[in-house]
């Protein structure tokens, strides 16, 4: 599939920042969209990950995977099944310390990558939970973390064996992964959220009755659509009636921060933080550019960049800076980010990828 590269100009973002009193004021603009990467009117780009060895930005559609050059921005290769993967539609990238590239298809199970090797295809026949394939999460025990729609997979890479659970987790249908400081491994399910501890062999979960999520002070209409099993009803909208739809336990993404907070985006309650057992939410009254949080992850300078339904925020603590189609943004449903080792950011949407840079520097 080829990327065609188009040069937007970059459009002023809209910025806001609290005092001290929580009272939302102006902030100094940083970052503007610099480049769109037209990847097809309906391709959509679910998955994006940095390979920092070859310089190489990788790109999971829904035709599809490409990798991308961090040089000079150009296509180095395309890969589709007639290539080896299992599926053209992948949802999840993930890049072990060996530098193999693990996709995760929609459907097709999991294929690994490595040039000059080749190609090695895994289905629920080598002890995969499931075809439906959607995060990774390498552990620095070696192992390496598959989330699918019925569980969870623990890999060993050395042996290529692979352990699975299900019924530990608060709800099997699984998207974000990450592993904090002490080696614990966190999920983000279609249910709430849970955490592993390999040492003690514990498991705890939470749930909006927790406090995860916002509450739904605007009435939304509960969605419906949260899989359970019915995968033909499952297609990932989030709109009823052409209204926003909520569900506050639903996680779409999850990431362990720096300080090892855990940040979390859900569909309709924000993006929630969890701290010294409690959790906190942002939301559009704060700042945030959508309540429906696809993805989201922390740059090398602490501040966290999201994907929502409405466009990106990145947000430093106190400042919000957002993204929308004034702001250069072909399509506002943003469903992967990757920074890259400029500090570029990269999003994800249907139909593109955009590189977001820096153009000023902040405001003390």
């Amino acid at each position: 599939m080829a990327v065609v590269i188009a040069l937007l100009v970059s459009g002023c973002s809209e910025d806001r920042s609290e005092d001290d009193a929580g009272r939302v004021k102006a902030a100094a603009a940083s970052y503007a969209v610099q480049e769109t990467f037209n990847v097809g009117e309906n391709v959509f780009v679910r998955s994006l990950a940095v390979e920092e060895e070859s310089s190489s930005l990788w790109v999971g559609t829904s035709v599809g995977v490409n990798q991308i050059s961090l040089t000079d921005f150009s296509l180095t290769n395309s890969f589709t099944r007639k290539d080896g993967l299992a599926n053209e539609y992948v949802f999840a990238i993930g890049i072990d310390p060996d530098g193999y590239k693990w996709f995760g298809t929609n459907a097709g199970g999991m294929s690994r990558y490595k040039e000059e090797e080749p190609w090695r295809t895994f289905f629920p026949m080598h002890g995969l939970a499931d075809y439906w394939i959607y995060s990774f999460a390498n552990h620095p025990d070696g192992g390496l973390w598959i989330g699918t729609w019925a569980g969870v997979n623990r890999l060993d890479r050395n042996t290529l064996k692979m352990d699975t659970y299900v019924k530990e987790l608060v709800n099997e249908w699984v998207y974000g992964l990450d592993v904090d400081s002490q080696g614990r491994v966190w999920f983000g399910t279609e249910g709430g959220v849970s955490r592993f501890d390999q040492v003690s062999g514990e498991w705890v979960s939470w749930t909006h009755q927790d406090g995860l999520g916002a509450e739904n002070k605007d009435a939304l209409p509960f969605s419906t659509n949260t899989g359970l099993g019915t995968r033909e009803r499952h297609d990932l909208g989030v709109m009823a009636a052409g209204k926003e739809t909520y569900n506050p336990n639903y996680v779409f993404a999850l990431q362990v921060a720096e300080d090892q907070s855990v940040w979390v985006g859900t569909w309709g309650g924000g993006v929630s933080r969890f701290v010294d057992g409690r959790w906190s939410n942002y939301t559009v009254d704060d700042g945030l550019m959508g309540n429906i949080v696809y993805s989201l992850i922390q740059a090398k300078d602490g501040a966290f960049w999201f994907g929502t339904n409405r466009g990106i925020s990145r947000f430093d603590g106190k400042n919000w800076q957002n993204f929308g189609r004034h702001q250069g943004l072909v399509n506002i449903n943003v469903y992967a980010l990757a920074e890259s080792p400029s500090g570029d950011i990269w999003a994800g949407t249907r139909g593109s990828v955009v590189r977001i840079g820096q153009t000023a520097k902040e405001a003390p």
